[in-house]
């Protein structure tokens, strides 16, 4: 019984990391996108700061005093916010291969890329050598997990010898 539901943990693990090269090549793709977008925003910022002679952070201390400019100067922190933590993402990822993005797994945090990318995703059989050993990855994960899980359960239930 524990036999089995572990073969059967060890397949969805399979599956489930099978998936994992293509959703973050799909994820790297927007991340990208996305970097360059804020890059634009806050490249054109700091254009416009500098030619009134202020740095980022000055022109962003004298915006303010109506709730439309408090409102702007706060969507502007978080762009240059959001811009410094995709780049820093961005840089961390590229040119790695899908296998060594699992040593890097942290770095595919931002929630909104992610969930567009899932919402877009669309499951693929595995022909590549990184999707064939990610599954073989999973697999090996789901079954020790699964078989951990119900020995640890069982283990009351079993009679010493």
């Amino acid at each position: 019984m524990i036999r089995t539901l572990a073969m059967i943990g060890g397949f969805a693990g399979a599956v489930v990391m099978s998936q994992f090269p293509e959703f973050t090549q799909q994820y790297m793709q927007r991340l990208a996108g996305a970097r360059t977008e804020l890059k634009i925003v806050t490249a054109g910022f700091e254009l416009t700061a500098q030619a009134a002679g202020y740095t980022r952070d000055e022109a962003l201390r004298n915006m303010g005093g109506t709730s439309f400019q408090d409102n702007l100067r706060d969507q502007m922190k978080r762009n240059f916010t959001r811009y410094e933590r995709l780049d820093s993402a961005y840089t961390a990822l590229k040119g790695t291969e899908p296998l060594a993005r699992l040593a890097k797994v942290w770095h595919f945090r931002d929630t909104d890329l992610a969930k567009r990318t899932w919402e877009d995703f669309r499951p693929a059989i595995p022909v590549t050598a990184d999707g064939l050993l990610c599954a073989g990855i999973g697999f090996v994960g789901g079954w020790l997990l699964v078989s951990l899980i119900l020995g640890a359960f069982m283990r009351p239930f079993r009679r010493s010898a």
